[in-house]
């Protein structure tokens, strides 16, 4: 098709085609293509609308649901032939049934807009990606809550400041990324529940006069409800940004599980083995195995929080109701999406791979006094000494082993009550990693018994989603 009747699909207003640079800054098809299958989707629940309105014949239906079936097998087998000149999706898509069926073409586009309909496709899209990230973050999930069940009594160091604070167990340290990622799938469906709402019928800005049947659009192409608001209806995008917005929480979550992943292989830590299927080699190094897959899914969070911060920008400023600006929705979030989505599947492969080295973290459980918390909780507990005092006599004895080059456990008793008298050899039993991470026994704690059991749980439930989903 010429630019000259692609203008004709715009109306008789415009005499000229537009000017190559216009073409180019105005064109979204490079991009918006993918959304193919959901535009056909909804111009096949609009046409069969118009039909049970009486709007349009039967038979103009019928062409028109025949000819989308036939264009989205070409779109399907890669037959399609999408031209910058018709601008987007919606306009290629058209142009290519008024070719396969002729003038009923023309009748599918009665009482809607490109505007409601772009919103459409959108929402459409936008909620089959929460339903993809919906099941993959529950895989993800399900590795690491098996993951902290093989190893819910596998000692580490617990860490603040990076720095060795108290021991606790590898399983429950995975455990704290399950519960993360619950957090976000909660903020995806959120985000899905709100979208779940169909714009087709606003037409461009106003509604239309013709009495169409909203409720059925809507409850064919699976939305709760129409939206309640023309102007808001086309003009919306809080759906990509909510959307986006959760997808940015998630890919700290996982930068934050990279970072970990990242130290815990370098031999400073020695905690985690990657096999070969999850790192990389060095040009000149051959000693080298390096984490990439986990640095690459750090830094992609530059991607998607920078996709959320662009589409915040180009809707801060932007009146009732739609502007061109908009088209720049699209890309953004494309982008963002697939880098999430790579992320995830990513990260999940690595949970699955990595094998913990237990020894190692056994033993760096021990450094940095990390049991004297549990020396100054036998202090409260044994001599009934306020917390505070208690921790004061605990930093005097921690002071006293750094001076020795010891730890803790092995200070003698006599050392011990040089700085408080009332200490007696039953303190040992509470200076170990091991004895440490079995007292703490309230709920959330790192007791390997509450991680088996907070584990199990989380396979159980996990497993049960991944039927339903």
């Amino acid at each position: 098709m010429t630019e000259s009747n692609a203008n004709q699909m715009w109306g008789g207003r415009f005499q000229m085609s537009p000017a190559e640079i216009m073409e180019q800054i105005n064109a979204s098809i490079d991009f918006d293509k993918r959304m193919a299958r959901e535009d056909i989707a909804g111009s096949k629940v609009h046409a069969a609308m118009l039909a049970a309105t009486g709007i349009i014949t039967d038979g103009d239906r019928q062409a028109i649901d025949k000819g989308l079936d036939q264009v989205l097998d070409e779109i399907e087998a890669g037959s399609f032939e999408y031209s910058r000149a018709l601008e987007d999706v919606h306009m290629n898509i058209e142009a290519r049934l008024k070719a396969l069926i002729g003038e009923a073409a023309g009748r599918l586009h009665t009482a809607r807009s490109r505007n409601d309909q772009v919103a459409t496709d959108f929402r459409l899209y936008v909620r089959g990606q929460i339903d993809l990230f919906d099941r993959a973050l529950a895989v993800l999930q399900l590795a690491l809550a098996q993951k902290a069940e093989a190893h819910a009594a596998t000692v580490m160091p617990g860490f603040t400041h990076l720095q060795p604070a108290q021991p606790v167990t590898f399983g429950h340290h995975l455990l704290a990324y399950v519960e993360m990622i619950g957090r976000d799938r909660g903020r995806f469906q959120d985000a899905r529940r709100r979208l779940n709402e169909c714009p087709l019928g606003a037409a461009a800005l106003a509604g239309t006069s013709f009495p169409i049947d909203r409720e059925q659009t809507a409850r064919e192409l699976g939305f709760d409800k129409p939206t309640a608001n023309s102007l808001d209806s086309v003009s919306d995008r809080d759906f990509v940004m909510e959307t986006l917005a959760a997808a940015t929480i998630t890919a700290v979550h996982l930068s934050r599980l990279s970072e970990e992943i990242v130290l815990w292989v370098t031999p400073q830590f020695g905690f985690l083995t990657l096999s070969d299927r999850f790192t990389t080699g060095s040009s000149i190094m051959p000693q080298k195995r390096n984490p990439d897959a986990a640095e690459l899914c750090r830094a992609k969070v530059g991607r998607i929080a920078g996709a959320l911060q662009s589409l915040v920008l180009v809707m801060k400023g932007l009146p009732l109701a739609y502007s061109k600006d908009m088209q720049e929705d699209k890309e953004v979030a494309f982008d963002a999406l697939d880098s999430l989505r790579l992320v995830i599947a990513a990260a999940a492969g690595m949970v699955e791979d990595m094998q913990p080295v237990p020894e190692a973290m056994q033993r760096a459980a021990g450094y940095g006094y990390s049991t004297a918390t549990d020396l100054a909780d036998w202090l409260v507990r044994e001599l009934k000494m306020p917390f505070r005092q208690a921790h004061h006599a605990t930093g005097s004895i921690v002071a006293l082993a750094e001076t020795q080059g010891v730890d803790l456990s092995e200070l003698t008793l006599e050392a011990m009550q040089s700085a408080e008298s009332g200490i007696t050899a039953d303190v040992f039993s509470v200076l170990s990693v091991d004895n440490s991470v079995a007292s703490r026994t309230s709920y959330g704690g790192t007791a390997p018994h509450n991680v088996q059991k907070m584990a199990a749980k989380w396979v159980g439930q996990l497993e049960n989603d991944l039927k339903r989903v």
